[in-house]
Parts: structure tokens; C-alpha cells; sequence
């Protein structure tokens, strides 16, 4: 009796210290202050060329903010809310696996000599520096599933076809990252159509999905904007400095090399095409499988409502292992590469992605301090406070430009997504269709666009990965490109406001996409 009192009591007291810790909210919570940690790791970044102590003390902003500048608490918030909390969260821990195993495959794949075959028989049919830039795009189309995906896989394959041809490192990151995520927001079946439609609540949210395609702005936009500024060898901001860099044999620009140790692997000159063509495949197969294998397609979903109720951490981990393991038996079958070669590729491939793995640990952390400030409940009050009648033909406008703004400074587009769609569901859900439908794709296209210009997205990170390139320098180069297109699409969305037509805003912000890329290109001849 005596010691279940105590029991009671202890739980008692626990459950008290619990209410307590619940009931904590700092004085700057939900106001202007909590986007202050990310800005401020950002502009550092871009500043200092440096990007980890950025992050990091763009963190300790965020735990001196949470803690109302108490030592003690702002230290236990940085490290055990942020830090440790972030690594030791399921998704992140599964998106940190899958990057490991994609660094140890393609280890194996340049030591089985695979990528220098590729490279060798892509020099005899890809001729131009354009060819190789274009067949990039394609494949960066082709691979829709994921972005992480994406970004890794694309890099792996064409980097030796792209090096081959002095494309600069900072514009294969650029061209990696601009068909990741713009690519897969404008794709049914992708984790971001998945993770799109689940946010939209009370609605048929692939049908929504499906409507918003022309309305996605940004998205069309940079894709139309890649591939017209490879053919007509568009280059303007420090993009330009890297291109005549590249001209010469300079394909980083600066010193830094994060990624180089994966390139002084010895090879096999009997490796094939084939070493490097089959295993991708085998990845490509088995991650799709993975994918729906966690949305219980094998329990009898469809096809398509499995992709939408998928979950990527888990469906990219547990495809990329089997593909691991399929490829190093394949390579031991073909004698390119025997298994104490392929297990001595684990520490070689887990080490070349260190510097990814490190950004992104510090990115996510980040996060959570920008989470714990209440950057969302701020964001959703400024949202709603705008969604009035004399500004409601601009509010796609408004609702790109809060996205972009949201996603730039927490580097995520879900968590952008999460934020915003249910506000413009629940403002416009019943009311009026057709600016719901051109709301949510401002919702889409404004989270792409932060995420993809924003030095702490871990697409962008894992762009920079994927193309071996300096972090700094990859967010550099691109964010000329990018401003580009998201001035233009903003523009678009207030065209398309007062139109409520695809048909009408879609030409035009096109076509001032094109011409803009040449008049910026000339001015940069004329200044020059």
C-alpha cells in the first residue's frame, strides 16, 4: 500500500513537471523573432564562404531566443532538443542511411570502374558541352521519385559525362538541384505529390494535385529556364566566373574539394557500362518497391494511393539496402570487384558523404529551434490576416512570396506545405474552386523556390552531394537563377489572380521568362 502510494505520488510529480515543461513558451514565441536563427546562419554562410559554425550559431540564436537567454536551458535546448533530437528522429536517421549507402554504391561503382566506362562511352556520343548539360536535365526528368534520390543518383551518373566536357561543378549542382524538386512537386507519382495530397483535408487531394500542375509556376518556369539557359549558353552572376573557370580546366573555382576523396579511388579497367548502368536500375526498381511497400501496396492499395500514403525516409532506405546488396553480389558474379574490395568501399563511401551528413545534422537542428520558436503559428497568423477582400485577387501572389520567404528560412518544403494548405483550404474550400486551386500551387511553388535557393534545404545540400561541389559555392551560383524565375513567377501569380486562367498567365510568364534570360545575359556581355 505504502509503496503504491509513492508510486502515485512520483508519477504525480512527474506528470506536474511534465504540464510544466508543456506549458513553457518563451517570450518571443510565434513572433518576427523566431525567423532571426535562420536568417542569421544564412547571411553568415553566404558571408563567411563557411558554412557549419554558420549553422551552429544560427542554432545557438535560436536556443538563447528559446531560453530567454538562460545558460543552462539554452545549452540543454541546442544539444539535447536539437542536436541529439534531430539525429535521433526516425525519418532523419533513415534519409542519413540511405545517404550513406548511395556514397558507399557509388564508391563501388567508380572503383568496379563503371563511371569511368560510362565516362568514356558518353565522351564518344555526347560531342558538345550543351549535349551534356541537356542529357543531364533529361535524366534529372526521368528520375521523378524523390528528390534526395534525384540529386544523388543524377550526380553519380553524369558527373564523369559533364567533367568530361568542362561543365563547372557549381552548374552541374545547379542543373541537379533545379530538376529535383521542381520536377517532382510537378509529378503525380513522387513523395511530394504524396506529401502534397495529404495535407489537403476534406478535398480530393490528387485531383487538386492534378489541377494545380499549370499553376505551379516556378516549377515549369525554372525547368523552361535550365534548358534555355544551356542551349543558348546563358551566364550571368558568379555562375559566370565558374563557367570561364571551367573553359580553362578550373571546374571548383575555389580550393575546397569536400567531396574529392571519392575520385582517387584506383579503378578497374575492365569495368563495363554495364557496372554502372545495372546497379542504378537495381536502385531505381528497388527504392520504387520500398516506397510502396511502406504505402501497403502489397496489402492490396493501389498502385497509386500507396506512392500517396508512402513514407520516402523508410521507402529510400530499405530499397537502397537491398540494391546494395543485389550490386555487390552482381559485381563479384562479374568479377570486377570481390567482396573484401566492395566492404572496403563501406568506410570509403560513409566518409566521402561526412559533409552532407554534418549540414544536414545541422540544418535539421536548426529547424527545430525555428519549430520551437513558432515560426509556423507566426506565418499562419500573417497568412490569414492578408486573406481579405481587397487583396484576395493578390493573395496567390502574397501566398508565394510567404512560402518562399517560410521556406528559405526553415529549409523545408513539407514543413512549408504543412503550414500553408490547410490555411488556403479552409479559406477558400467551398467558396471559390478555382482560386483555391491557384492558391494551393502558390503554396507549392513558393516552398519549392525557398527550398531551393536556401543554404540549410537538404535538397540543395544533397544537391551540392550529389555533384561533389563546395555547399557555399553551389547556393552562390544558383541564387541568380533562381531570384530570376521567382520574380517572374510572382508576377504570374498576380496575372493569374485576376485571370483564373492557366491558359492566360502561363504563356506570358513563359515567354518573360525566356526574354528576360537574354537580356540579362546580354547585359552581362555589354558590362563585361
Amino acid at each position: 500500500m505504502l509503496l503504491a502510494l509513492m508510486l502515485s505520488n512520483q508519477l504525480t510529480v512527474f506528470a506536474t513537471e511534465g504540464e510544466k515543461a508543456a506549458e513553457y513558451v518563451p517570450n518571443m514565441y510565434s513572433t518576427f523573432w523566431a525567423l532571426i536563427p535562420p536568417l542569421v546562419a544564412i547571411i553568415l554562410a553566404l558571408i563567411t564562404k563557411e558554412v557549419y559554425s554558420s549553422l551552429f550559431v544560427g542554432i545557438v540564436i535560436g536556443g538563447l531566443f528559446y531560453a530567454n537567454f538562460d545558460f543552462e536551458k539554452t545549452v540543454l535546448h541546442v544539444f539535447q532538443d536539437g542536436i541529439i533530437g534531430s539525429l535521433s528522429d526516425p525519418y532523419n536517421m533513415g534519409i542519413i542511411v540511405f545517404l550513406v549507402i548511395l556514397g558507399i554504391m557509388v564508391c563501388m561503382m567508380n572503383k568496379a570502374g563503371g563511371s569511368a566506362a560510362f565516362g568514356k562511352w558518353a565522351s564518344e556520343h555526347i560531342k558538345t558541352q550543351v549535349g551534356a548539360q541537356l542529357a543531364t536535365i533529361l535524366l534529372g526528368v526521368v528520375i521523378f521519385i524523390d528528390d534526395y534520390f534525384n540529386c544523388l543518383t543524377v550526380g553519380s551518373v553524369m558527373r564523369p559525362v559533364t567533367d568530361e566536357h568542362k561543365v563547372a561543378r557549381a552548374k552541374l549542382a545547379y542543373l541537379i538541384d533545379a530538376t529535383a524538386a521542381p520536377v517532382c512537386i510537378i509529378a503525380p507519382i513522387s513523395s511530394w505529390a504524396a506529401a502534397v495530397t495529404g495535407f489537403v483535408k476534406g478535398e480530393d487531394g490528387f485531383s487538386i494535385f492534378m489541377q494545380a500542375i499549370p499553376y505551379n509556376f516556378y516549377a515549369l518556369f525554372t525547368i523552361l529556364a535550365m534548358v534555355t539557359i544551356v542551349v543558348g549558353k546563358i551566364s550571368y552572376g558568379p555562375m559566370k566566373i565558374h563557367d570561364d573557370n571551367a573553359k580553362k580546366g578550373d571546374l571548383y573555382t575555389t580550393e575546397d574539394r569536400p567531396y574529392g576523396n571519392m575520385e582517387q579511388e584506383a579503378v578497374n579497367s575492365k569495368g563495363k557500362v554495364l557496372d554502372l548502368i545495372f546497379p542504378i536500375i537495381v536502385l531505381i526498381v528497388f527504392c520504387v518497391i520500398g516506397m510502396i511497400y511502406t504505402g501497403e501496396f502489397f496489402s492490396g492499395v493501389g498502385f497509386v494511393e500507396a506512392f500517396s500514403a508512402s513514407d520516402a525516409s523508410v521507402g529510400l532506405m530499405l530499397g537502397s539496402a537491398f540494391a546494395l546488396v543485389v550490386t555487390i553480389i552482381f559485381y563479384a558474379i562479374r568479377r570486377v570487384l570481390s567482396f573484401h574490395d566492395s566492404m572496403g568501399c563501406v568506410p570509403e563511401g560513409f566518409k566521402a558523404m561526412v559533409p552532407a551528413i554534418l549540414i544536414l545534422t545541422f540544418a535539421w537542428s536548426l529547424k527545430a529551434m525555428t519549430d520551437s520558436l513558432g515560426a509556423k503559428e507566426f506565418v499562419a497568423a500573417l497568412v490569414k490576416s492578408s486573406a481579405n477582400d481587397s487583396l484576395l485577387n493578390f493573395i496567390p501572389a502574397i501566398i508565394f512570396l510567404v512560402g518562399c520567404f517560410l521556406a528559405f528560412a526553415t529549409g523545408t518544403s513539407w514543413g512549408t506545405f504543412g503550414i500553408l494548405i490547410p490555411i488556403v483550404v479552409d479559406i477558400f474550400s467551398g467558396t471559390n474552386h478555382t482560386m483555391m486551386i491557384i492558391s494551393i500551387s502558390a503554396c507549392m511553388a513558393g516552398a519549392v523556390c525557398g527550398d531551393h535557393c536556401s543554404p540549410i534545404s537538404d535538397t540543395t545540400i544533397m544537391a551540392s552531394a550529389g555533384a561533389q561541389c563546395n555547399h557555399v559555392n553551389h547556393v552562390s551560383t544558383q541564387l541568380p537563377y533562381a531570384i530570376t524565375v521567382a520574380v517572374i513567377s510572382c508576377i504570374t501569380y498576380i496575372i493569374a489572380g485576376f485571370t483564373k486562367s492557366a491558359l492566360i498567365s502561363l504563356p506570358v510568364g513563359a515567354i518573360a521568362t525566356v526574354v528576360t534570360l537574354f537580356i540579362l545575359n546580354r547585359n552581362r556581355k555589354e558590362i563585361a
